[in-house]
């Protein structure tokens, strides 16, 4: 493998210090390898997406989508009554 501390040595260069390189993006090295951080943040990212996307499936939560569908169903209905009600109170004045 290349060693690019002994590249250098061997030049007779200083290592590269100053940062990024041009172009180079944070996540990276400057030898283009992604950083720790970037690889557990990726890793997290797509458990937690996974869970959501559980969870928005019912799987997690011991629910099934048709309960849900029922759910949402009865929510409507329950604004569609509340609606009238508050018609009809408007009419009575």
């Amino acid at each position: 493998m290349n060693d690019p501390t002994r590249d250098n040595e061997a030049s007779g260069t200083e290592p590269w210090q100053g940062g990024l390189p041009q172009g180079a993006e944070p996540d990276y090295t400057a030898d283009g390898m992604p950083t720790f951080d970037y690889v557990r943040g990726k890793i997290e990212q797509r458990s937690a997406t996974a869970e959501a996307n559980g969870e928005l499936a019912g799987l997690g939560t011991g629910r099934s989508l048709a309960d849900e569908d029922k759910k949402i169903a009865d929510r409507k209905q329950a604004a569609k009554d509340k609606l009238a009600e508050i018609r009809e109170s408007m009419r009575e004045r």
